[in-house]
């Protein structure tokens, strides 16, 4: 496996495959290169010696099987750039897959082109920000391994390049998070895969079960906050995929619980005249929609009295008051008194009409040049997501929240960053300014806030932020990022004995999105990524053949406690299914099946949705490969 990468997820990348899938893994980091490349013979010869460095077998699993044994270190490499000598020299024609992690889109896509072109069969798992470029380089990406080699099956040749987002990957788990019943979600064949947090059931009263049960959480009646915040392991820690009798004895723990929900996003405002338009409500003030409504009833009233002192009937009554009203009608000269004075009131009407016209024309484009511009949080917000951040991370979490239909108020210290635009676009309000300083989070009231979610990418400013969040509303719920996992621990537990009170969560965006790239990397489609605490739930679609754990077997025979579950089966035709399930589901309805009798027997055409731990994962391909071989 060649992972090349210059940020946190390289590394956290290439653990996770030596350690949860056991395989051999070079790493290619920035920095500057000790020798030149020289000839090409020199970089395959550097290349073949590197490879044999390793030895012939895998890793071997150490004594304890949540420890795998170490005895192989991940290979490392330095070059500035991943050009084509890079790619050779780190052994690109031998690699099973390559991932490319780098944080500009345009270095992984020249990389992904060298490397499609060094070696046409290779495993290609692409990081894209940009989605629509991502989906076009996929197209072209596999129709070049399709041209280089014709044979390919259509499930080897939709394997062959996967573009993924560290921050889409993420953002269900961190969003989530934020949400005050701790929702995690996964997008699957245009439903919401909801995990539901419940809290330990009371003496007398039954769970509610869901779909099934994902997790036993470390948190109890006694101890709400359990061992969130590390990646602790044992008794005190989640238990994954519990099977009905771990359910049944673990009372008192809560349970993490699995929904299929549809997806339903925030419905714009009503006689909303434009995407970035203001509604009606909006365009006038109420003090101008007032003055308004009593120039139209003084032309009424003025109308109805002509009517009822002249000989007019009231239309005729009303277009003259209107004549006179404008300064369009004729003196009234040698008509009678009655009508003589309904002129002179209908001018001091007209007269009132002008500023009224002029006001009203300046408050509309005023109203309309602000609706493109950035909304204040309004005076009576309470209840609301206050998120920190809008790069990268935080513009998919805005995305999310707002799928939800989660109230948010945004804080950015830049106005050109990422998400500010997308903010924009939503109406969501965003107080601009240093964190840091006094009054910015007061702004965005969080002292009003449900929950803060801290996500830039300094872990020193998302806990000052934390801290002084807690300041001013200590009960407060916070989800911070951080990205070293020791440092998270040692802030949940100081957090924790300061303000036993509050819940604090800690994430890691590498730790989160790692095993999904790394299950790409493996050949197999994954929809997406869970938190439970620490621990990440992955979920799968593979097809049953040549999986002995799961052909001819039942869906209760085939559910192994703490590795996998069936959770969904795909309804149609092998010819007619979509290659992706993570995207949304064509026009003519879903095709997964989530409500599935235990008894039914998995045939070897079936496509199965699975949630399965990394570890259960891992065993389900090795199996795979065992039985190929």
């Amino acid at each position: 496996m060649l992972v090349c990468g210059d940020d946190g997820l390289a590394p956290r990348l290439a653990a996770e495959l030596r350690e949860v899938y056991r395989q051999r893994v070079v790493l290619v980091v920035p920095g500057e290169r000790t020798e030149d490349a020289g000839t090409l013979a020199a970089t395959v010869s550097r290349a073949a010696a590197l490879l044999g460095r390793w030895g012939q077998g895998p890793l071997q699993q150490g004594p304890d099987d949540s420890q795998p044994g170490l005895s192989t270190p991940v290979l490392e490499m330095y070059a500035p750039r991943p050009g084509a000598d890079v790619l050779t020299e780190a052994g690109v024609e031998r690699a099973a897959a390559i991932a490319l992690l780098y944080e500009d889109d345009e270095t992984n896509l020249r990389a992904a082109l060298a490397a499609r072109r060094l070696n046409p069969s290779v495993r290609l798992v692409v990081r894209m920000y940009n989605r629509k470029l991502g989906e076009y380089m996929e197209e072209l990406l596999d129709q070049a391994a399709l041209m280089a080699r014709p044979g390919l099956d259509r499930a080897t040749l939709e394997a062959s390049t996967t573009v993924l987002s560290d921050a889409d990957t993420a953002a269900p788990a961190l969003a989530a998070t934020a949400v005050a019943d701790t929702r995690r979600v996964v997008q699957a064949d245009g439903l919401l895969l909801r995990a539901a947090e419940r809290t330990p059931p009371r003496t007398g009263e039954t769970a509610d079960p869901g779909l099934c049960t994902l997790a036993l959480l470390s948190s109890t009646t006694a101890d709400p906050a359990g061992a969130e915040g590390s990646d602790a392991s044992g008794p005190q820690g989640p238990r994954l995929l519990p099977d009905d009798a771990e359910v049944r004895a673990a009372t008192g723990r809560g349970t993490v619980v699995l929904d299929a929900v549809r997806r339903t996003g925030p419905a714009l405002p009503p006689r909303r005249l434009a995407r970035r338009g203001a509604p009606l409500s909006r365009l006038f003030s109420r003090r101008l929609r007032w003055a308004t409504a009593g120039v139209v009833a003084s032309v009424l009233a003025l109308a109805v009295a002509t009517t009822v002192l002249t000989d007019l009937g009231f239309l005729s009554a009303t277009y003259v008051s209107l004549l006179d009203l404008l300064g369009i009608g004729d003196p009234a000269t040698g008509q009678s008194a009655a009508r003589q004075i309904l002129q002179l009131l209908s001018g001091l009407v007209g007269l009132a009409l002008l500023p009224l016209l002029v006001a009203a024309g300046l408050e509309a484009l005023g109203t309309f040049r602000g609706a493109g511009a950035l909304r204040r949080p309004p005076r009576g917000l309470s209840g609301h997501i206050v998120l920190l951040g809008l790069g990268r991370v935080g513009t998919r979490v805005l995305s999310r929240l707002r799928e939800l239909d989660m109230p948010v108020v945004c804080v950015e210290q830049s106005a050109e960053a990422r998400g500010v635009p997308l903010a924009r676009d939503l109406g969501v309000p965003v107080v601009l300014g240093d964190v840091t300083e006094a009054g910015v989070l007061a702004e965005a009231k969080i002292h009003r806030a449900a929950a803060l979610l801290a996500l830039t990418s300094s872990d020193t400013t998302n806990l000052e932020t934390t801290l002084a969040a807690r300041s001013i509303a200590p009960e407060l719920r916070v989800a911070l990022r951080l990205y070293d996992d020791e440092f998270a621990t040692v802030v949940y537990r100081t957090l924790r004995a300061a303000y036993p009170r509050a819940v604090t969560r800690s994430r890691s965006v590498s730790h989160l999105s790692a095993p999904a790239f790394a299950a790409a990397m493996m050949g197999r489609q994954v929809l997406g990524a869970i938190s439970i605490e620490r621990k990440v739930l992955l979920f799968a679609a593979l097809v049953v053949g040549g999986h002995p754990q799961f052909e001819g077997r039942t869906v209760a025979e085939a559910f192994r406690a703490g590795a996998w579950r069936v959770i969904a089966l795909d309804t149609r035709r092998p010819e007619a299914r979509r290659p992706d399930l993570a995207r949304e589901a064509p026009s003519d309805g879903p095709q997964l099946l989530w409500d599935l009798h235990p008894g039914y027997v998995l045939r070897p055409d079936d496509r199965i949705v699975l949630a399965v731990t990394r570890r259960g994962y891992a065993e389900i391909l090795s199996t795979t490969r065992s039985a190929a071989g």
